[in-house]
């Protein structure tokens, strides 16, 4: 498994996103994906399958320091109490004592950045969460919420479609992980004449391509969703091939 180093930490660069995953099929993804080498798992809140995300990890043979667990608190919990009340539920449905990392899901106008990522900072402090940082923040707000707290990611939207350029730029000049979801882009990138060719050349699908491209760029990290093992093995298997610089720019032309 390749990483992806942040400050002077490193994390797995592939891992699993659990969005619209629940119940069994939630809990067998999770430790399947343990078992076949996946060690960055992704939920939040929203998705209301903690319970099942941990059952997957504490069901897997893997050791929970072995795996980067992460999950988000929603907007409407950025109140300072609201932050540490749900995030110590987290930690209880998890099954942990601990996430490597805990996210603001999305901006909000309504609770000052200050007051979130304070309480953020407090649980840092107590040891319930080892790193902190924001999903779906434009840069200005990255920036912003770097004056509260050690902004170590960025979860966004980003796939061979979709233009992230000021925050790759910021990424690596602030040492923060850029986290892609949707990373084959809802399943676009399968019917695309570009990745496929490019696929050709190494034996690979459109989607393997995409996610390659992905994990190849600096400071980005790549969680795409798949609850089957057919789906979860052709995810991981994206470390045997490597994208030319010639490959890498024809996909960056593919955005819109």
């Amino acid at each position: 498994m390749k990483h992806q180093t942040i400050k002077g930490e490193k994390v797995p660069s592939l891992g699993l996103g659990t969005y619209r995953l629940s119940g069994e099929e939630c809990t067998k993804a999770v430790k399947c994906a343990l078992a076949l080498g996946y060690r960055h798992i992704d939920t939040a809140q929203m998705y209301r399958n903690e319970d099942e995300v941990g059952r997957g990890v504490q069901d897997s043979s893997v050791d929970r320091e072995d795996a980067f667990l992460v999950t988000k608190v929603w907007p409407s919990d950025f109140s300072h109490d609201d932050v540490l009340r749900k995030t110590r539920e987290s930690l209880r449905k998890l099954g942990t004592d601990y996430v490597d990392l805990l996210l603001m899901h999305w901006p909000s106008q309504d609770v000052p950045l200050e007051e979130t990522l304070g309480a953020m900072t407090e649980l840092k402090e107590e040891g319930s969460v080892r790193h902190i940082g924001v999903s779906n923040f434009p840069p200005q707000m990255v920036e912003e919420a770097a004056g509260h707290a050690e902004v170590f990611c960025n979860q966004v939207e980003y796939h061979p479609y979709k233009v992230q350029d000021d925050l790759l730029e910021q990424a690596k000049k602030m040492d923060y992980l850029l986290t892609a979801y949707r990373p084959i882009a809802r399943g676009e990138v399968l019917d695309d004449e570009t990745l496929r060719e490019i696929g050709e050349a190494h034996s690979k699908t459109p989607a393997q391509v995409a996610l390659r491209w992905l994990i190849q760029q600096e400071k980005v990290a790549a969680i795409p969703k798949a609850a089957s093992e057919e789906h979860l093995e052709g995810n991981l298997d994206v470390f045997d091939f490597e994208l030319s610089d010639e490959e890498m720019k024809r996909i960056f032309g593919l955005r819109r």
